[in-house]
């Protein structure tokens, strides 16, 4: 695998770097601080190198989350406390319809119609994960 062959022993230098600073840098400072941080990372990255479905970003989530992350600004405007949570709640709501390919819209129409005769322990029946298509 290339990232063994190519990565691996410009991490692994690294990392023995770093365990050797911190075992000389005895500082609490930041240098001592990152140095800490480190020791205690680096071990973490380990399966990147076994395991070729394993990122060392997280670039797709932050594109996922990024509306959500937007519509928090808007939720400043939402007029209460209450007012904001409930948009939150509706773009989580909308964010899973995305995510598993249902019609918001038809969605919502077809839960509000059922909510009120839904026995209240199986709610999670009613998540857009759960919606049948017509």
């Amino acid at each position: 695998m290339r990232r063994r062959e190519d990565i691996k022993p410009g991490f692994d230098a690294f990392k023995e770097w770093v365990e050797t600073q911190h075992k000389n840098i005895l500082t609490k400072g930041a240098i001592g601080r990152a140095l800490h941080y480190a020791v205690n990372q680096l071990p973490l990255i380990e399966p990147f190198f076994e395991d070729g479905r394993i990122h060392l970003d997280n670039n797709a989530i932050e594109n996922k989350i990024r509306p959500l992350a937007l519509g928090r600004k808007n939720f400043l405007f939402a007029g209460s406390h209450e007012g904001a949570k409930r948009i939150a709640m509706m773009y989580s709501f909308f964010a899973s319809c995305k995510e598993v390919d249902v019609n918001p819209y038809a969605w919502m129409t077809d839960t509000l119609n059922r909510i009120g005769n839904h026995p209240i322990n199986k709610l999670s029946d009613l998540l857009p994960s759960n919606f049948q298509k017509l």
